[in-house]
């Protein structure tokens, strides 16, 4: 029995551990455990967990525990999405403690609109079409409201899956797919044991786009070390011209110390970038990218720059005019933005014309002995309690 077709029954609502930010807003199914590749060096995710399939017959019955806390939710409701405290904490004391994690999310889900769906955990589409096709149908026949269904999903996975399949499920309602392209680059790739080689990505993401379903592509910055930087930039903006996907989400290479990559620092075999070694690079990948209409975001916290966000074919200069104004900075203003992104007093570059904010962060960097020789190594500290 290969993993990719091992079922294990778990009685009881599951939830798994993450989801892109993007999907905040979403109801959380959990569809399958675990990564069946595993093997991201970068990835510090799933290390030393068991993949396996949850049949559907569990995910069903989640899906109908979860709608009947929102049916008893809106009994109680005056309005969409609107409960008072004391009659939500009236259902939450009839509940035995089984069901209080279904609530939760149940709950959730009702204060935010119920639209939008994502399909956990790490590659959904491992799972054969009929069985996806099961869940979707079952989906939207007893949540109505929904306008969005997405998951994750692995190049390798989508090359698999016949075109006639992939575009019965986005006509069945899944509308997006979240890819991790990480680098374009075969030597990135390879590296970091991504399992998967840039013409794999480009196959793929032009059969998402040929089915009618919305791609969601993420780059790495960094991930090619110092030593392959620009091969990461450059690679992957070709990559991803040829594509052409609606979203490319920015994920700027951050090294806990959990994830294998770190004994590669640790053993001199891998170089981290400096953040603005990073920053240039991004650069150098957005003046890159070619005919790409699709919409750039950086909205993980991990990435120096929250403001870079836009219409990859209307908003590029004005991008790419943030990350100049950047890189021209005198070294310890730079130093200083990158030290009051980490601590939550910068939001946008913007935010150093405020004399009163940037007085404040300057203060604050003074006070804890950061300057521009041992910044990068203060923000790897911050970073990491963000993954």
């Amino acid at each position: 029995m290969t993993a990719a077709s091992e079922t294990i029954h778990c009685h009881g609502y599951e939830q798994g551990p993450i989801r892109p930010p993007s999907e905040a807003r979403s109801l959380l199914v959990r569809v399958t455990r675990n990564c069946h590749w595993n093997r991201c060096i970068f990835c510090p995710v799933y290390k030393g967990a068991r993949f396996s399939i949850r049949p559907v017959e569990d995910v069903l019955a989640d899906l109908d525990t979860l709608a009947r806390h929102v049916e008893s939710l809106s009994l109680i409701s005056s309005g969409p999405g609107i409960l008072l405290d004391e009659d939500v904490r009236g259902l939450f004391r009839s509940l035995p403690p089984e069901e209080i994690p279904s609530f939760q999310a149940a709950l959730n889900w009702f204060q935010s609109g119920m639209e939008s769906v994502f399909l956990q955990d790490a590659d959904c589409l491992v799972v054969k079409p009929a069985r996806l096709l099961q869940i979707l149908a079952h989906l939207k026949s007893i949540f109505p409201t929904i306008k969005r269904i997405t998951s994750y999903s692995r190049s390798d996975t989508i090359d698999r899956i016949a075109p006639e399949e992939l575009k019965s499920l986005g006509e069945a309602g899944l509308n997006r797919i979240h890819v991790g392209m990480e680098s374009g680059s075969d030597l990135v790739l390879e590296m970091v044991r991504k399992g998967i080689t840039k013409e794999v990505h480009v196959r793929a993401g032009l059969k998402v786009k040929g089915a009618g379903i919305e791609l969601s592509e993420y780059y790495m910055p960094g991930l090619g070390g110092m030593d392959l930087y620009r091969e990461n930039a450059l690679e992957t903006a070709d990559a991803l011209s040829r594509i052409n996907p609606d979203f490319v989400r920015l994920r700027t290479l951050a090294i806990p110390d959990r994830a294998p990559i770190a004994e590669e620092v640790r053993a001199g075999r891998f170089r981290k970038c400096s953040e603005t070694l990073a920053v240039e690079e991004i650069l150098l990948f957005l003046e890159s990218l070619q005919n790409c209409d699709g919409y750039l975001t950086s909205d993980h916290s991990l990435n120096l720059f929250q403001e870079l966000e836009g219409s990859l074919s209307l908003d590029r200069e004005r991008m790419t005019a943030i990350i100049r104004r950047f890189l021209a900075m005198e070294p310890v203003m730079r130093s200083l933005f990158q030290f009051g992104r980490r601590i939550g007093m910068f939001s946008t570059l913007a935010d150093m014309d405020d004399p009163v904010k940037l007085a404040r962060v300057s203060e604050t960097a003074a006070g804890m002995g950061v300057n521009g020789e041992n910044v990068d190594e203060v923000i790897d500290t911050l970073t990491k309690r963000f993954i």
